[in-house]
C-alpha cells in the first residue's frame, strides 16, 4: 500500500481528471479478485462480500492545483499539482483495508459485505460526493466511515469527536459595475472602489450581528480587483471570498442576509451589485455509534491511547454531504512524525509519515466490522 501511495502521490490528477488513479485502483482490486464498479467519469465503487453492503468506507482520490516543494524521490511528476492534502494516503488506507477484507471474506469471517468508495473531486465546488450519491454509492448504506490526514497530530494518535468536526463552507463572488469616470470628480460618476471597500468590510460586520456569534460564521476576502490607473475610477470590480459556519442552520440563513446586506451597503453610491454565492458543503456531524466504532477499532488495533479528542475546524469537507443521507464518521489520522514540528495541509511541503496508511487501514478495516446497532 505504501507503494501504490507513492505512485498516485507521483502522479497526482485534478478533480473529475482522476483517469490514471482511477486505473490504478481499479487494478490492485481485480488482481484480488473484486469486481470494482466505474462511477460516471472517474472514481469507482467496489463491493467485497456480496451485493447488499450497508457499510461504506470513503476514499477522496484527486489531487490540488499545487506546486510540490518536499524533494521526495517521489514526488510529483505533473508541475503545478500535488497530493498536499493527503488523498493518496486515504486511497491506499481505503483500498487496504478493502483487501484485508477481501481476504476474512475468502476464509468465510466477513460477518457482512462492505462497499469501497474511492471518490473523485474533493476538492472542486460542488463535490464529487454529491456525483457518488446520484449514482447510487449510498444505496443500501446504513454507515459510511473515512479518514482525514492530521499533521497536527503524531502518527498513531486518532482524533475523535461526536457531533460537527468541520465547518460549512460556501464561496462567493461579489462584481460591482458603474459607469467610471476621473478621480477628481467622483461626484460626476459612481466611486466604484470605494464602494467595493465598503462591502469588504461592511459585510462580515453584518454577518457578525445578524447570526448568532455561537454559530462560529466567519467570512474571508481572498482577492480583490478593480482598475489599473490611479487617477481612473474603474467600471468594474470583483471581490472574491468563502464563508464559513459551524452551525448549518446558521449557514442556511447566511446567503440571503449577505445577498440583502450588499444590495444595501452599495446603493448610496450609485454603483450595482451582482452576487454569486456558490453553496458548497455543510458540517460534517459525526454519529455517536460511528464514533465508537472508530474508537473500538483504534483502541484494539493500534493502542489503548490511540484516542485523543479534535476540535471542529472551520475547513469544509464534502464527505458532508454523504451524511445528509446517512449515519457515519469522519477520523483524523496522525501523519506527523515523532518528533517532527507541526505543519499544515495545502502546502507544497506537506509529507505526512508513510506509517498513517497502515494505520489508517487497520481504523478502517476495524470500524467496518463493528456490529451495526438497530
Amino acid at each position: 500500500m505504501v507503494a501504490l501511495r507513492r505512485d498516485v502521490h507521483a502522479h497526482p490528477e485534478l478533480s473529475r481528471c482522476e483517469h490514471r488513479t482511477t486505473d490504478v485502483v481499479v487494478r490492485a482490486l481485480r488482481g484480488a479478485g473484486l469486481s470494482p464498479r466505474l462511477l460516471p467519469g472517474t472514481g469507482l465503487l467496489c463491493d467485497v462480500g456480496g451485493d447488499a453492503p450497508r457499510v461504506a468506507l470513503r476514499a477522496d482520490i484527486d489531487a490540488l492545483p499545487l506546486q510540490e516543494s518536499t524533494g521526495l524521490s517521489f514526488s510529483s511528476t505533473v508541475a503545478g499539482t500535488a497530493h498536499a492534502c493527503g488523498h493518496d494516503v486515504h486511497t491506499a488506507a481505503v483500498l487496504g483495508a478493502g483487501l484485508v477484507l477481501a481476504d476474512l471474506h475468502a476464509a468465510g469471517e466477513l460477518p457482512s459485505p462492505v462497499r469501497l468508495v474511492f471518490q473523485p473531486a474533493e476538492e472542486a465546488t460542488p463535490g464529487g460526493a454529491i456525483d457518488v450519491v446520484g449514482a447510487g454509492g449510498l444505496d443500501g448504506i446504513d454507515r459510511i466511515f473515512g479518514v482525514h490526514c492530521d499533521p497536527h497530530l503524531e502518527v498513531g494518535r486518532v482524533g475523535l469527536v461526536v457531533g460537527p468536526l468541520t465547518a460549512a463552507f460556501d464561496k462567493l463572488k461579489v462584481t460591482l459595475s458603474g459607469p467610471g469616470g476621473h478621480t477628481s470628480r467622483p461626484h460626476l460618476t459612481a466611486d466604484l472602489v470605494f464602494a467595493l471597500a465598503k462591502v469588504i468590510t461592511e459585510t462580515p460586520a453584518v454577518l457578525s450581528r445578524r447570526l448568532d456569534p455561537r454559530a462560529g460564521a466567519s467570512m474571508v476576502w481572498g482577492q480583490v480587483e478593480a482598475g489599473g490607473a490611479a487617477n481612473a475610477i474603474p467600471p468594474h470590480g470583483v471581490a472574491r471570498g468563502t464563508l464559513r459556519c459551524l452551525d448549518v442552520d446558521a449557514w442556511r440563513r447566511a446567503g440571503d442576509i449577505m445577498s440583502a446586506a450588499i444590495t444595501e451597503i452599495v446603493a448610496p453610491y450609485g454603483v450595482d451589485a451582482h452576487v454569486d454565492h456558490e453553496r458548497g458543503v455543510p458540517p460534517v456531524v459525526n454519529d455517536e455509534g460511528s464514533v465508537e466504532a472508530f474508537d473500538d477499532a483504534a483502541r484494539a488495533l493500534i493502542g489503548p491511547d490511540a484516542v485523543v479528542q479534535t476540535d471542529q475546524s472551520l475547513g469544509g469537507e464534502d464527505f458532508a454531504w454523504y451524511l445528509q443521507h446517512t449515519r457515519g464518521a469522519m477520523a483524523r489520522v496522525g501523519v506527523r512524525a515523532e518528533g517532527a514540528a507541526p505543519t499544515d495541509l495545502h502546502r507544497g511541503d506537506f509529507d505526512p509519515d508513510e506509517s498513517a496508511v497502515g494505520i489508517a487501514a487497520a481504523l478502517l478495516a476495524g470500524a467496518a466490522l463493528r456490529p451495526l446497532e438497530p
